[in-house]
């Protein structure tokens, strides 16, 4: 989950809201409560650059151990703006067999 400043994330709230609802989502897609893991520490950061952004980090280290299934966003693209982060991340869950996608999707 991501908001390029700390100005979005007090300003859109809403925002915020819906990303964190994406666990209801990934319950409701059938994954159990306790396989549901919420990476926020990026809140507020910018992410032109997965430098700085541990929570980024964070996500492609679990994806290239096999520790991730599913990966949900609002506006994918937001999790990195940088194309070289993004086609990582894809990479690696092309890789792993991790699926991305937005939460409006139908698996």
């Amino acid at each position: 989950m991501r908001q390029s400043t700390l100005h979005q994330v007090v300003e859109h709230p809403e925002s915020t809201r819906l990303q964190y609802g994406l666990t209801a989502r990934a319950y409701d897609l059938g994954w159990p409560e306790n396989r549901i893991v919420v990476i926020d520490e990026d809140l507020g950061k910018s992410g032109t650059s997965a430098d700085g952004r541990s929570g980024f980090q964070r996500l492609v280290t679990e994806v290239s151990l096999d520790r991730v299934g599913l990966i949900l966003g609002i506006e994918m693209s937001r999790l990195a703006r940088s194309c070289k982060d993004w086609y990582q991340l894809l990479e690696i869950c092309a890789l792993f067999g991790t699926l991305a996608g937005r939460s409006g999707w139908y698996l």
